[in-house]
């Protein structure tokens, strides 16, 4: 057991800040959350229109521990998987993994406000917002935390979840062999919001991701309680088909009459919300190590920001916590800094490669879901793999699957997908592959082939075509 009695400052009242805040306090700490925003209950703001999240299993691992998991429930929607529309509005459905397995669509907003009052029901919890913090200083027995009006506070540890552009890191960033990267995609996004239909039900099946993929860019839809759906418009800032040519109320409706014409009468707020809403961009980060001695650690964005094409960057912070929590689970009582040292360094070595390994799968799986869900002999691969799995489930599970609906560490899951891939690369060339997809035979020759792989692992290098992140 970790010790206990400690005065800890969480940085950031985010998603990520909520549930650790709670978590330290239900360990018996005393906490602070600080967050640089002014309270949002009292600014009338609607908390629902962002970039939908999708919750999956390694976030419901956290939310368990911290024993919201019920509440979460009550904001979260089921969707089974990827409802495709193509030019011609025909739609195809491709199931994410088996009868049991969905992502849960969630509002960024709301479930960000149900934690941090889930956390300051705690007695243990104080939210003071208003604070924007301008680093820390390590100091004997101690951590002082700085705000950006001059004060410092002493706490005994300090966590940032303060995100992508977490002031806490700006103080890491100055220390001797911290490694810090910060790169934007040459990609951004617009929301409009699809209304419910005039009898307040979803105008489009409300248990799937909808996505309009066109190439090198696409549109999306994910659910949300009463009927409307958030839509998303992921495109390149410049070139032929981009934001800097779409800019008159005209060019909006020729753009999507041109690439999603069965969305445009499903959208009759399009103009007004494409005006209203800004382009937003998307960055990465990557950094390490994720603590500074055994006073300060780094979780969720602030550690490692992703794009949000795997529906994993909330999970993977998530992740951190449940980690970090099982790590200080196994510190011995009244620990000593030394302990915490060798605790947080092993929890930052835990972390980065898998953190890594997200972020590339990310970048991937943009490409995947804009260029190549509408492909025929992408589709058809989905099933064949599909098919294997459901008769090898021991054997054969699906990269996504081992992302979305297991504990397996991202790098160890991308290295399972990348060998699996190449096993499917030799299946899809099997002569009439369209015909023969169903047969035993075709089953037989992956299984072989993929004990093939496993059997002398060490001959496998990665398979390129998998995972090239250029997007």
């Amino acid at each position: 057991m970790n010790q206990i009695g400690e005065h800890h400052a969480v940085v950031g009242a985010g998603l990520i800040g909520g549930i650790w805040a709670l978590m330290l306090a239900q360990r018996g700490n005393k906490v602070t959350l600080y967050d640089r925003r002014p309270d949002p209950r009292k600014q009338n703001n609607d908390v629902g229109r962002s970039i939908n999240l999708a919750l999956s299993d390694r976030g419901w691992k956290a939310m368990a521990k911290a024993g919201v998991d019920g509440v979460v429930r009550e904001i979260a929607l089921p969707v089974k998987g990827r409802m495709m529309h193509d030019h011609a509005g025909n739609q195809f459905f491709q199931q994410y993994g088996n009868d049991d397995q969905f992502i849960y669509s969630v509002s960024r907003g709301r479930l960000n406000m149900l934690l941090v009052e889930e956390a300051e029901k705690h007695p243990l919890v104080e939210v003071k917002f208003d604070h924007p913090c301008a680093g820390y200083s390590l100091v004997e027995n101690g951590v002082e935390v700085k705000f950006k009006d001059g004060r410092s506070i002493q706490h005994d540890r300090l966590f940032g979840t303060d995100g992508i552009y977490s002031a806490v890191r700006g103080t890491m960033v100055r220390n001797d062999r911290f490694d810090y990267t910060q790169k934007y995609i040459p990609h951004g996004y617009k929301e409009i919001l699809m209304k419910p239909n005039n009898d307040g039900d979803y105008r489009i099946a409300e248990n799937g991701l909808h996505i309009w993929p066109r190439g090198q860019f696409m549109f999306m839809a994910l659910p949300n309680p009463g009927g409307s759906f958030t839509c998303t418009l992921f495109a390149p800032y410049e070139g032929p088909e981009s934001f800097e040519n779409i800019k008159t109320d005209e060019d909006v409706l020729k753009f999507y009459n041109k690439h999603f014409p069965d969305a445009v009468e499903m959208l009759p707020n399009l103009i007004e919300d494409w005006n209203e809403n800004p382009v937003s961009s998307m960055c990465t980060v990557k950094c390490f190590p994720w603590n500074d001695g055994g006073r300060v650690a780094l979780l969720g964005d602030s550690a490692h920001a992703i794009v949000p094409f795997y529906g994993q960057g909330m999970n993977s912070g998530f992740e951190d916590c449940t980690v970090l929590s099982e790590l200080m689970d196994k510190l011995p009582e009244n620990a000593g800094n030394d302990e915490w040292v060798k605790m947080m360094r092993n929890y930052s070595e835990l972390r980065k490669p898998a953190a890594d390994a997200i972020l590339d799968l990310a970048l991937h799986n943009y490409i995947v879901m804009r260029d190549k869900t509408g492909d025929p002999k992408y589709q058809l691969q989905k099933k064949i793999e599909a098919r294997i799995a459901s008769r090898h489930p021991d054997k054969w599970k699906p990269l996504y699957t081992l992302v979305t609906f297991s504990h397996t560490p991202y790098n160890e899951a991308w290295d399972r997908g990348e060998m699996q891939q190449a096993v499917m690369n030799e299946v899809m060339t099997i002569e009439n592959i369209e015909g023969v997809w169903e047969e035993d035979s075709t089953i037989d020759f992956a299984i072989e082939t993929l004990e093939r792989y496993l059997s002398d692992a060490s001959s496998m290098s990665r398979p390129s075509p998998l995972l090239s992140v250029d997007v």
